[in-house]
């Protein structure tokens, strides 16, 4: 009889942790692992419908003890790293937090790997887009460059687009890891791109296949309405269902590529699946289309019923103009293919996001 495999879920009782556990629970024996910090779960509790077949194991992941335990116990057979800190801003004034989490957290889980002496047959890192900070960007003639980070002088004088090497505004570019180097402009990108390299080095050195899925804005039904952190979407939502118009940042030309989490479920499922032999994998996961902010809300805010969005001059340090996935590789070595559209997606949201408000 063939031994059912074991995979191990970090961020466990997270929006996608789960979404995929409750996908992946009947092919594989499931081990979900967190902390269930209240700035994601509220109540301090497992969601209600993480699957009742998974083990749930209560633990922070900056905690040698806790890896050790996990990995002693279990020895899983892929482990899908999904625990991370992710605020953008907040990584700007709590660096500690998301270094101590998203750097320390994964060589914790290393060390614990290598005392063990256990081998998985495969990790699996939810990165994000946000490693490419302002990412390439391109000008009239063609000629791609790397944008620099935008200061906080520059956004005071509402002056949004990345400029050029001659001072001239451009057109951004894809993100594509094949071709787009990683540059990010804040503390919770560098902590992801950390990731990537340590992963990257450990998993080179002891051959155990590695699979890097860098997402863009992750979206849908389960994310944390209580968290104000949390997807500029849910915002919008919560926004639209109070009656409110939404509030639309850097005058609503801010590009986004957002991604529904059934999608993300499906690439992260045909990750673990990958057979050994592929070895490296680093991919961009995106819905295959993007827009501006303002296109979104408007789009959010005609299905919700609620008023017509507001244009607004604030912004936020640290963010980027412009992100989105060229999917092409994904689709190619993964097989991925989007399936959730924008609009479907939003109308889960904005239910889940009044069942929230209801219940507040």
């Amino acid at each position: 009889m063939t031994r059912t495999k074991t995979v191990l879920i970090s961020g466990g009782a997270g929006f996608i942790g789960t979404r995929l556990a409750k996908r992946i629970v009947g092919d594989y024996k499931v081990v979900l692992l967190d902390n269930l910090h209240p700035q994601v779960h509220a109540n301090n509790a497992w969601p209600i419908d993480s699957p009742a077949e998974a083990v749930q194991l209560f633990g922070d992941v900056t905690e040698a003890a806790v890896w050790n335990a996990a990995i002693s116990e279990h020895r899983p057979d892929v482990i899908v790293h999904l625990a991370a800190e992710t605020g953008t801003g907040q990584s700007l004034t709590e660096s500690y937090r998301h270094a101590s989490v998203n750097v320390t957290g994964t060589a914790r889980m290393l060390d614990a790997l290598s005392a063990s002496g256990h081998r998985p047959q495969a990790i699996v890192l939810a990165s994000s887009r946000a490693v490419y900070g302002e990412g390439q960007w391109a000008t009239a003639s063609g000629e791609l460059y790397y944008a620099a980070p935008r200061g906080e002088k520059q956004l005071v004088s509402g002056e949004w687009e990345p400029v050029g090497p001659d001072g001239e505004e451009g057109r951004s570019v894809a993100h594509n890891a094949t071709s787009v180097e990683p540059r990010p402009t804040n503390v919770y990108a560098a902590t992801k791109l950390a990731q990537e390299h340590i992963l990257s080095s450990w998993c080179g050195s002891m051959n155990v296949p590695l699979r890097i899925l860098r997402l863009q804005n992750v979206y849908g039904a389960g994310q944390a309405l209580e968290n104000s952190y949390t997807g500029v979407l849910t915002y919008f939502a919560r926004q639209a269902i109070a009656g409110e118009p939404i509030n639309v940042y850097e005058g609503g030309g801010i590009v986004r590529d957002f991604v529904h989490v059934d999608d993300v479920v499906s690439a992260l499922s045909a990750a673990l699946a990958l057979p050994a032999a592929v070895g490296f994998c680093l991919v961009d996961i995106g819905s295959g289309s993007a827009g501006t902010l303002l296109d979104y809300a408007k789009e959010l805010a005609q299905v919700a019923g609620s008023p017509a969005p507001e244009i607004s001059e604030r912004f936020r340090l640290g963010d980027v103009r412009a992100a989105y996935a060229d999917i092409a590789p994904a689709q190619a070595l993964l097989g991925y293919e989007p399936e959730v559209s924008f609009r479907d997606g939003v109308v889960g949201l904005l239910e889940w996001a009044r069942i929230g408000a209801e219940t507040a």
